[in-house]
């Protein structure tokens, strides 16, 4: 007899996974997408719910695929929520992982461990994934979907929750970027300026209070941004003059202004000048230089800013053990970066093999995940959780 289609799928997909994961990590030999650390949710794209200890397959996507790919989600046993959005270049979107709250875009609930197109969305330029929601921008306006109980979907009155498929943001147009964070959610316009709605407890929005808000609103006193990142409860902007602003939760001195205190409006990170890129991990940030050095503050309780110590900083940290970093992502108690040298290095935990090294042994230093020469330029993690993606 004939095998149902859905099992020759399935089958067909865990030998793709099983036949690419065990392709060398080489420049020119290997094209996929990797994933490693927790995967309980089928966050890493591979076809199982098996932790990774060293880095695995994407099924399907290719490194050339892909223009950018978001980790959402994280936590732990059964309130783990880890899922993945990816932007490819032709501008349709994939999903997978879990989909309680309708993340994954699908018009479903259902989880699923390796990637599928998000029916009806293409032409996107820029996608983000939060703690249970996702962002995508298309023509300049931005799509949601996924949980709307803090309102972080921006649709107005409308109390539905969840949307299992992606609905229009209300109000905002020219919008060049997008980041989603726990609960709320991020648009910076073409003309510099940034837009918050959602949850707005620690002052997240920037908007001068706390309140939750359920339509985007302009933070004021802000103008001429160039880039935004968004960590789990605080958002890091640069501006044209090179300045970093910071708002949000301060408790780990996330926001690097020398406190702990939150900040529902934008603050100047101290000490940095000629700022050339910016990244915001779960609560922690760092800051690539206009000379190539790298400096971190925030929290650093598993040595996740890599400065060698495990005491958080309020203000950055210069790290001049690490060079050449191209991209950075950090989620619950770790850090990984990409180099120029095509290799992925990580820092800080790695109990849950979070760090790819094929150990869950934690280090004092950074760890090698992929060599020199793997042709790697993009990293990203889960917001809060324990997994992580090399692209």
């Amino acid at each position: 007899m004939t095998p149902p289609l859905r099992l020759t799928l399935l089958a067909a997909l865990s030998l793709a996974a099983l036949t690419a994961s065990a392709l060398p990590a080489s420049a020119g030999t290997d094209p996929w997408v990797r994933a490693w650390g927790e995967n309980a949710q089928g966050q890493l794209g591979n076809g199982s719910v098996l932790a990774q200890q060293t880095p695995a397959a994407v099924v399907g996507i290719t490194r050339d695929d892909v223009r950018e790919l978001s980790g959402g989600g994280g936590g732990a046993a059964a309130a783990a929520n880890g899922f993945t959005v990816a932007l490819l270049n032709d501008g349709t979107v994939k999903s997978w992982g879990n989909n309680a709250t309708g993340q994954l875009g699908n018009g479903t609930l259902v989880a699923q461990s390796f990637p599928a197109t998000v029916a009806g969305l293409s032409g996107v330029s820029e996608v983000s994934a939060g703690l249970n929601h996702a962002l995508a921008v298309k023509g300049g306006r931005v799509l949601a979907w996924g949980s709307n109980a803090s309102k972080q979907l921006g649709t107005g009155q409308d109390t539905t929750n969840p949307y299992k498929a992606p609905i229009p943001v209300q109000s905002l147009d020219k919008v060049e970027d997008v980041g989603a964070g726990c609960d709320f959610s991020v648009a910076l316009r073409q003309d510099g300026t940034v837009w918050t709605w959602g949850k707005g407890d620690n002052g997240r929005l920037g908007t001068g209070n706390n309140t939750t808000r359920e339509t985007p609103q302009k933070v004021p006193d802000l103008v001429d941004v160039e880039s935004v990142a968004v960590g789990c409860d605080h958002v890091l902007a640069l501006t044209a003059d090179g300045v970093v602003k910071a708002w949000g939760k301060g408790a780990e001195g996330q926001l690097g202004n020398d406190t702990t205190a939150d900040s529902n409006k934008p603050v100047d990170v101290a000490y940095l000048d000629a700022v050339a890129r910016i990244f915001a991990t779960s609560a922690s940030g760092f800051a690539v230089l206009d000379d190539g050095s790298l400096a971190g503050w925030g929290k650093n309780t598993d040595r996740q800013l890599g400065d060698g110590t495990n005491a958080n900083r309020t203000t950055p940290v210069v790290l001049d053990t690490l060079k050449g970093v191209q991209s950075i992502a950090g989620g619950a108690d770790f850090t990984v970066a990409a180099l120029d040298d095509g290799s992925v290095i990580g820092w800080g935990a790695n109990a849950a093999a979070q760090l790819g090294d094929g150990t869950t042994t934690n280090p004092t230093g950074t760890t090698v995940a992929l060599p020199p020469g793997s042709g790697i330029t993009h990293v990203a993690t889960t917001v809060t959780g324990k997994s992580a993606f090399a692209y």
